[in-house]
């Protein structure tokens, strides 16, 4: 019994019985193949920050072609992601986080630990002392 229990572990599962089907996708026809794309399944992965070359391998289409078809919505779902982003960014800030407070006042705000606002850093405040205010 445990010779034939050894030889079902050791062996990998394989479906036997493949069935097959067929349905219709409605999408942009593109490429020399002329692969169907549909619209929404590729704006679902550019909403990822997919590179060109994952979509490209994904899809299995040339990049070129993506991009020539396809930058419409390869922008759209990239700044609808940053868009969610920044406003997750923004509620987690206004919900307390002091550090997403922090990093959020010096990117958007300009703001910084020392104070000092941009321009040139050789060039120094004015000084007196009470010499120079006395006379």
């Amino acid at each position: 019994m445990t010779g034939q229990s050894e030889k079902t572990a050791k062996t990998t599962y394989q479906v036997k019985n493949i069935k097959m089907g067929e349905k219709t996708v409605v999408g942009r026809v593109v490429g020399r193949n002329k692969t169907v794309i549909p619209e929404d399944e590729f704006y679902k992965v550019a909403c990822l920050h997919c590179s060109w070359k994952d979509l490209s391998d994904f899809f299995s289409v040339p990049e070129g072609t993506l991009r020539d078809n396809f930058r419409d919505l390869y922008i759209k779902g990239t700044q609808t992601t940053k868009q969610k982003l920044r406003q997750k960014m923004f509620e987690t800030a206004m919900n307390g986080d002091r550090v997403m407070m922090i990093w959020l006042s010096k990117q958007w705000l300009s703001m910084s630990d020392n104070g000092i606002q941009g321009g040139d850093d050789d060039s120094m405040l004015p000084w007196t002392t009470k010499e120079q205010d006395e006379e």
